[in-house]
């Protein structure tokens, strides 16, 4: 399986520490027909477009970030670093909390596939100078730490420490369809002594609300939307259920069970699940997810897919995660999934190398597309309420 580790090794200066970091799946298409996918990319230029906002909400200090969808796969915004900007495209990431981007002084084939940034081009740039080195599930980033100032949304982040690559070794960084990562998790999953983007936009005063939010098309490039500072109640229905956070690291919450036709079929009892956008699929205990991917006939291939009869998207009933005693259905049209050469697959996947709890879930993109989700800092809560 090949998406971004869990966890991820830093080194400082001579001491070794251990931090998570984003979980994107890897680009199971895009290494499979990379041929293809690249031709996509080439028909299908990188061109973000709002969805209509209100000019109520921008009164009300909402500050919106528009990520464009790359086959459901991963979602994709634009910022700028530096004076004058230098602009990247970035997973913003709630599974892992640092700022990082391609540097110039990268010697990595994934660096000439990517923007990178130039410091001598910036006069507001400084030098950290701490090194890091961030291991990933198909390959690695070293680098060093600086500050500059970070724009996006509207919003403009001054001296904001971030990481700069010297090293992206890896097939998978090389065909990334992004050049970096802007985390959105807690302080307390980063870089020691580093304040995160978020909490920097906080103490600067630049959000009215200490919250942001996430809205993720479906199959549409177009549409989705990180926003800052405040909710946009157009891009839900009904009323946002609010859910604690069970642990202040991850965006981690307690779910009750995992039901189809009424029947628990996974989390007995309760167990805990982190909401990640950095994670394309639904992500659970290997023995729980194989007795899963055998209730809905899905069949592992040479590959280590699992392959699923297509007609079992119209057959196969609702997948219920009950979160906080709601109820949250997910149908087979979300769990399975189609590629444009009409073979179907699970969206239901393993963690692997000890790197969950024996119990643990993380809900990826899969769910948050259905549900449109607030997170919260200010309470420590999670808010989710079906997607429009």
């Amino acid at each position: 399986m090949r998406w971004f580790g869990v966890l991820g090794l830093v080194a400082l200066s001579e001491c070794l520490v251990t931090i998570p970091l984003t979980r994107v799946k890897s680009m199971r298409e895009n290494l499979r027909e990379k041929d293809k996918l690249r031709d996509y990319l080439e028909k299908h230029p990188y061109n973000l477009a709002y969805k209509f906002v209100d000019s109520a909400d921008l009164d009300q200090g909402i500050y919106y970030e528009p990520m464009r969808n790359y086959l459901d796969l991963a979602y994709v915004g634009t910022i700028s670093i530096g004076t004058p900007p230098q602009e990247f495209k970035v997973i913003f990431d709630t599974g892992s909390t640092d700022l990082w981007v391609p540097s110039i002084y990268c010697t990595s084939p994934a660096c000439s596939n990517h923007n990178v940034f130039n410091p001598l081009l910036s006069s507001t740039f400084r030098a950290l100078g701490r090194p890091i080195h961030l291991q990933y599930g198909t390959g690695m980033m070293s680098g060093f730490l600086a500050y500059d100032n970070v724009q996006f949304g509207g919003l403009v982040d001054e001296s904001q420490a971030f990481g700069l690559s010297l090293k992206e070794p890896g097939k998978f960084m090389e065909y990334a369809v992004f050049d970096g990562i802007l985390g959105l998790g807690y302080p307390s999953l980063g870089l020691q002594g580093i304040t995160p983007v978020f909490d920097n936009l906080w103490k600067q005063g630049l959000i009215s609300e200490e919250l942001f939010a996430f809205y993720l098309s479906k199959k549409e490039e177009e549409g989705s939307m990180v926003m800052f500072g405040g909710v946009n109640h157009s891009y839900y229905s009904g009323d946002l259920n609010w859910v604690p956070v069970s642990r202040p690291l991850y965006w981690q919450l307690t779910m009750d069970s995992i039901s189809m036709n009424g029947k628990v079929i996974a989390c007995d009892g309760g167990c805990e699940a982190i909401i990640d956008t950095g994670t394309s699929l639904l992500i659970g205990p290997p023995d729980v997810v194989f007795n899963i991917q055998k209730i809905i006939d899905a069949e592992q291939s040479y590959s280590g897919e699992y392959m699923i009869n297509c007609t079992a998207i119209n057959t196969l009933p609702d997948i219920v995660f009950t979160i906080n005693g709601v109820d949250y259905p997910v149908p087979a049209s979300a769990y399975i999934r189609e590629d444009h050469q009409g073979t179907c697959y699970s969206n239901f996947d393993e963690g692997t190398g000890g790197l969950l709890l024996s119990d643990s879930w993380i809900l990826g993109d899969v769910f948050l597309r259905l549900y449109f989700t607030v997170f919260d800092r200010a309470n420590n809560t999670i808010g989710l309420a079906p997607a429009v």
